[in-house]
């Protein structure tokens, strides 16, 4: 019987927190499907997120080694964001997991639905 206990190294828990945010797989998408971005446009595609949750969500992209930041020096500062090589790995799964949302979100909402009823 696998255990996944709360204390330690469980990798389960721990790329799931990080990546099951509201934006994370978003940006990813994006980046994946656009290339490399500078950060007003990434906001521009997701347009609905705020300026600092998208700061916030690419930073911590950053520090998984998901994503890289490229700052060149001119004035003003450009930044870019494009995936690493790891980040690319993650994108078939997460094209499987969209995959799989559209095929079953009929079926989710009629649940819901019949959940909400009762």
């Amino acid at each position: 019987m696998k255990n996944f206990h709360p204390t330690g190294n469980c990798p389960i828990r721990d790329v799931l927190s990080r990546l099951g945010d509201k934006w994370s797989m978003l940006v990813l998408i994006t980046l994946n499907a656009n290339g490399t971005m500078r950060f007003s446009d990434i906001h521009k595609t997701i347009e609905d997120v705020s300026q600092r949750m998208l700061t916030v969500t690419l930073r911590t992209l950053e520090s998984d080694g998901l994503v890289e930041r490229k700052v060149y020096a001119e004035v003003p500062p450009r930044v870019e964001y494009c995936l690493t090589d790891t980040g690319g790995t993650l994108i078939p799964h997460i094209e499987g997991l969209v995959g799989w949302a559209l095929e079953n979100m009929d079926t989710i909402l009629e649940h819901r639905q019949i959940n909400r009823q009762q």
